[in-house]
């Protein structure tokens, strides 16, 4: 069983070497209380995150906007070799006790990954994490520090790390995300 899960672990880690892994579980963060998705709704931008391979650009950002059968469009855009490149998906609320733990699947065919507001003040920040649990052996995880505008104060940045920070999540790994530049139609 042993040589199986290494073997196991040799053939994935080229999928999620642009990624942030960990050797265990997923840690299970606190989420957003009384989370309120009306309010969550619209445009946020990315201030910082960990690494994440689908996301290279520059000028991230991602809008979410309620469908009439209840689900949540999300178009994240990003500029990327001299074009605006936009993706589209659905995100869920997976649970109707904790409202602030949504899924969220850019393919018909891919499953729902996590998307967990850890904190939020709807207005100005949002805190996100999301972890992929590999047969308990290790996790593949991203975290964002989302803004209601392309720049963040400097102390609301440090509020947002010192919360990821205290829920277990190594921030070695971040980087800031080129927010200069941007148009405002992307």
């Amino acid at each position: 069983m042993s040589s199986v899960c290494h073997l196991l672990l040799l053939l994935l880690l080229p999928a999620v070497a642009a990624q942030t892994y960990r050797w265990g579980p997923c840690p299970c963060p606190k989420v957003q209380p009384n989370f309120e998705l009306q309010k969550y709704l619209g445009r946020w931008y990315e201030i910082a995150k960990l690494p994440a391979s689908f996301e290279r650009g520059k000028c991230i950002e991602a809008n979410y906007d309620l469908r009439k059968d209840g689900t949540i469009q999300v178009i994240n855009k990003q500029f990327y070799k001299g074009k605006v490149r936009a993706v589209e998906g659905t995100a869920v609320v997976q649970d109707l006790h904790d409202m602030s733990k949504l899924g969220v699947s850019f393919s018909y065919f891919s499953p729902y990954g996590q998307y967990w507001v850890l904190s939020t003040d709807y207005a100005s920040l949002s805190v996100v994490y999301s972890c992929t649990d590999v047969l308990r052996v290790f996790h593949v995880e991203f975290a964002w520090i989302l803004g209601r505008s392309r720049f963040l104060p400097a102390e609301t940045i440090r509020y947002a790390e010192e919360l990821l920070t205290s829920e277990g999540i190594n921030l070695a790994p971040m980087t800031f995300t080129d927010q200069t530049g941007c148009k405002d139609e992307q």
